[in-house]
């Protein structure tokens, strides 16, 4: 649930577009516990897009793709890999990094008074996914996304589908985006969630509340990831 609408889009020195979402409230649920929780979110900024091949390329001088396209989103990046890839804009910026990163693998830590870029956070991603919407989807699955039936077999450039209600576009569908969380500590130990669903993936897949988990350090073709940022950053 929403209390405001987005308030307009924001250019960083890279190009990178960034949206600002209202503070609103976001209702996550597990199905292995079957509980649901509520979050209250508080205004962030978004990227519009998930992350480029080319804003990658140009922060971290590195191409992971398996598909290769310079507006098509980065994929084959892990959650390690998004974490540094904040730190490096940040720093390249003059930002302060928002994570602290120790050698070992998922020792990284948050700095909340930072004011660098970072992942958003499971609660953040959903209540900006849904865009004030209670639905499944802000719109009609081949008009806002790419996903199995109508991809080709491939990520597609960003921006190509219907954006939601606040402006975001490739919410659902083209990549998988690792966010900030722990999945079920519990259960999957240093296991980080990823939503949105991707471009191989079939229609039940591409909702606002569905999760998925991984380790950290995976690297797949059809995961890729957005920035955020504190909105009084």
């Amino acid at each position: 649930m929403a209390t405001g609408m987005a308030t307009g889009v924001g250019t960083n020195a890279t190009g990178l577009l960034m949206t600002a979402v209202p503070a609103g409230r976001a209702v996550l649920s597990d199905r292995r516990t079957r509980r649901s929780w509520t979050v209250d979110v508080d205004p962030c900024l978004l990227g519009t897009h998930p992350v480029t091949q080319e804003l990658y390329a140009a922060v971290t001088g590195d191409r992971p793709s398996a598909a290769e396209g310079p507006a098509l989103p980065v994929e084959s990046v892990s959650w390690q890999d998004a974490v540094a890839f904040c730190n490096a804009l940040s720093a390249r910026e003059g930002l302060a990094p928002a994570y602290r990163v120790a050698d070992a693998a998922d020792a990284v830590e948050r700095d909340p008074a930072a004011d660098g870029y970072r992942l958003p956070t499971e609660a953040e991603w959903e209540h900006a996914c849904r865009a004030g919407t209670a639905q499944a989807r802000y719109g009609p699955l081949d008009e806002i996304a790419w996903h199995r039936a109508n991809a080709g077999g491939a990520p597609r450039p960003v921006g190509g589908r219907r954006p939601n209600a606040w402006g975001l576009h490739d919410m659902l569908g083209n990549v998988w985006e690792w966010c900030w969380d722990l999945y079920d500590p519990e259960v999957y130990g240093s296991y980080r969630v990823l939503r949105g669903g991707g471009w191989f993936d079939e229609h039940w897949s591409c909702r606002a509340s569905v999760r998925r988990r991984s380790h950290p350090t995976l690297r797949i073709d059809d995961v890729g990831f957005r920035v955020a940022r504190d909105a009084a950053a």
